[in-house]
């Protein structure tokens, strides 16, 4: 089971971070070098449905997809608007589009699930889509779509690493680009309370009526909310390390390329140094000598920074207390600060994290579509490279707040460069973006709307109207939908 396809929406509105630095008297370089370059907001006619629908129809079209044979059609999301319906929604704006245009439809018979667990619920649809493959789906395709909008209030810590848009997977018993190696994965889960979290009273105090979209600003606690991130993917690389038949630093130095949830860039070095740092840690005498030598240039303790990264720790433990702001790996954060200057950082770090890197930079914040996301971008600059990696593999590490995370290994397959080649994500990032003003910018993040009018694309999927129950039925807040075909479309 794996992958044979990626497609990617993204919405043209962007905001320059380094004009956002500007506007708000932040450190560009800071902000540069730990968030990133730019990143995407939803039009005042997008949602979370809108967006995924757009990338199902990109890779429905750019693949040439059957829509017949699909037979699980799943959302990962944590920014839906309707607490009933999820993915049937997508469903329905596809069929319409691709019945307007005289194409066959995708099947009535297909399941419609949507998944919910912070930024993991597209990894969890893609692990659950191969084991409907391997069920009783065999015979048919699958298509997991992530779509997410991270919007964060202005002031925060957390306002410039927001983000918008979506990417669609083609799951396939035959998988033409990757296959999926779940018998090697690491999985873990664990209760964080109020790490990153997004209950219905905020929207309580909300003005707007039933036409706005509600700001989904979640609250977080930040510090504690990467010590939860890296405590939940260190669970999962020890429970991978069990399933392993070599050591884990071999089995990392055989990846070809590493991709993370990236909620920013730093993030995701910090999360794959530290799977590095667990590695070591529970590797043979070679690797524990490693570790010492990092330890001594770091000043820390060696035999201290052995425990924190092998033993248990209770993260809620520090909500109980009141303490969300400790430090519960202090001497992994000081090697990790020491690292960044070693030669390892640059041999088992950074040269792992190259693919797809620029790219993501101008991206933001995709929630559930991060991972995904860096994926697409990666194997699609691996081809244009004309990369000789067939049968290679990658490591792919998801995460969701609240809080879980999976680690899951894939494989390049034979002839991946075809597929690759038809991914499409640097066009998708390239699609004339519309850089917001200052002005811009406020009305957007505040009030959902565009002085400077509202651009309507071929081949994305908008919302047309939102029923206010005038009607001789009750559709109060249902939005409906409406597409322009691509010329590009067949």
């Amino acid at each position: 089971m794996g992958i044979s396809g990626l497609a990617a929406y993204l919405p043209p509105y962007r905001v320059n971070l380094e004009s956002w630095c500007q506007w708000n008297g932040d450190n560009w370089d800071k902000v540069g070098s730990v968030v990133g370059s730019s990143f995407r907001m939803p039009g005042p006619n997008e949602n979370t449905y809108t967006m995924a629908a757009t990338a199902v129809m990109r890779l429905i079209d750019n693949y040439d997809i059957d829509p017949g044979r699909i037979g699980y059609l799943a959302l990962g999301t944590e920014s839906s608007t309707d607490n009933s319906a999820g993915t049937v929604i997508i469903k329905g704006m596809i069929n319409e589009a691709l019945q307007a245009q005289g194409r066959p439809t995708i099947s009535r018979y297909c399941e419609v699930p949507e998944f919910k667990h912070a930024c993991l619920g597209g990894v969890y649809a893609m692990k659950s889509a191969a084991r409907f493959l391997a069920l009783d789906g065999a015979g048919r395709i699958a298509i997991v779509v992530c779509s997410d909008i991270a919007e964060y209030a202005r002031g925060t810590s957390g306002e410039p690493t927001q983000g918008a848009g979506a990417v669609a997977m083609l799951i396939e018993a035959d998988p033409k680009l990757l296959t999926i190696e779940l018998s090697t994965s690491g999985s873990s889960s664990d209760y964080r309370g109020p790490d990153f979290r997004k209950p219905f009273s905020r929207f309580l105090q909300q003005p707007g009526n039933h036409a706005q979209r509600p700001r989904d600003f979640p609250l977080f606690n930040g510090k504690y909310s990467t010590t939860c991130y890296i405590d939940e993917v260190l669970a999962a690389t020890a429970h991978l390390v069990s399933r392993l038949d070599r050591s884990g630093r071999k089995f990392l130095r055989g990846m070809l390329a590493v991709f993370l949830h990236r909620p920013y860039q730093r993030m995701a070095e910090t999360g794959l140094a530290m799977i590095l740092l667990h590695f070591l840690a529970v590797g043979d005498s070679d690797d524990r000598a490693e570790l010492d030598r990092i330890a001594a240039l770091s000043g820390v303790d060696a035999a201290q920074l052995q425990v924190e990264l092998v033993e248990q720790r209770y993260v809620y433990d520090l909500v109980k207390k009141g303490q969300v702001a400790e430090e519960l790996y202090p001497f992994a954060t000081q090697a990790l600060r020491a690292m960044r200057n070693m030669p390892v950082w640059q041999d088992e770090i950074s040269s792992k994290l190259r693919l797809g890197a620029s790219e993501m930079k101008h991206v933001g914040n995709l929630y559930t579509a991060s991972l995904p996301a860096w994926i697409a971008a990666g194997l699609e600059e691996a081809a244009a490279q004309k990369m000789k990696i067939q049968d290679a593999s990658i490591l792919t590490v998801g995460y969701g707040s609240g809080d879980a995370a999976e680690i899951i290994p894939m494989q390049l397959m034979r002839g991946w460069e075809a597929a690759a080649a038809r991914i499409g994500f640097a066009k998708a990032l390239a699609d004339d973006p519309v850089d917001l003003t200052e002005d811009d910018y406020h009305s957007l993040h505040d009030t959902g709307a565009l002085a400077a009018g509202i651009r309507q694309d071929p081949g994305v999927f908008v919302i047309s109207r939102t029923g206010d129950g005038t009607a001789s039925f009750d559709d109060t807040g249902l939005e409906y939908y409406s597409y322009t075909a691509s010329s590009l479309a067949s």
